[in-house]
């Protein structure tokens, strides 16, 4: 093994990720529902909370379409958008093409990567003057959220906050957020979901102010959550990472598991109407 750590195997992480967390989603949210209706299983978010989500299918050349449709109508008739997200390893091969062609938007490419936690580097090494607080109450949240890629005062920043601080409350802890501050400006900042009865714990949100890019506080928010993975057993860390993260993940012993991309069906979209 390599100071960078040990490459997983590729082949048993997609089928453990898929078994464990794609086909065993749970209804985390109050007034979430999951459904599995065998080829297809889906999360019913609750109204007003974000976007529901096609999480996992198990599609042919044969059935795809007809999924597809039966899921385009199922959204519509309801009123409300849906998020398919597509792994690149999904069936069939041109599954992309056929969501588009359905009236699903792509949007932005994520990549998919996954580490040992064990082989991660556990050290927390932070530059001069700045400091991890990890999140407790409700001003560690906005604090976090101060640092956020959302636009403040989006739709999007509300629910995520409002999201977060029901995660704050939850007796469970199966969220981790941390806020690296200098002085007392927060300056970065990051999350760990861990997922239940799985082997995978998930890395969420981090995101740095632009001044404090490039001088290691992303890498010491990766090792201090691969230190709270570790405590609690977690085998595998798992992250859907940006452009700007890649680089500095695959140095820190991640491996490229799949490229993901949501697909998103909106009904009072232009696209529902073809």
């Amino acid at each position: 093994m390599s100071w960078w750590g040990a490459q997983v195997d590729i082949e048993q992480v997609r089928a453990d990720y898929d078994a464990q967390i794609r086909r065993n989603t749970s209804a985390d949210e109050p007034g979430a529902v999951i459904e599995d209706l065998g080829i297809v299983v889906r999360w019913l978010a609750p109204p007003g909370h974000g976007l529901s989500c096609i999480t996992w299918s198990g599609l042919d050349a044969g059935n795809a379409d007809a999924a597809i449709a039966a899921q385009r109508e199922f959204f519509a008739a309801r009123g409300e958008g849906v998020e398919w997200k597509l792994y690149d390893y999904d069936q069939p091969a041109d599954l992309a093409a056929r969501l588009a062609a359905a009236g699903f938007a792509a949007e932005e490419e994520e990549l998919m990567l996954v580490a040992e936690t064990a082989a991660v580097q556990a050290a927390v090494l932070l530059p001069e003057g700045i400091r991890l607080e990890p999140v407790t109450d409700e001003a560690g949240v906005h604090a976090l959220m101060s640092v956020h890629r959302h636009d403040p005062g989006s739709d999007q920043q509300a629910w995520m906050t409002k999201a977060l601080l029901g995660d704050l409350r939850d007796p469970r802890h199966l969220t981790e957020m941390v806020v690296a501050m200098a002085g007392d400006e927060p300056v970065s900042s990051a999350r760990i979901q861990f997922v239940p009865g799985t082997d995978f714990a998930g890395l969420w949100g981090g995101s740095t102010v632009p001044a404090w890019r490039g001088k290691g506080i992303f890498r010491a928010l990766v090792a201090y959550r691969a230190g709270l993975a570790a405590a609690r057993g977690y085998k595998y860390l798992q992250v859907d990472a940006s452009q700007m993260s890649r680089p500095i993940l695959r140095r820190l012993g991640f491996t490229p598991v799949a490229s993901t991309t949501p697909y998103i069906f909106d009904p009072a979209g232009p696209a529902a109407a073809n």
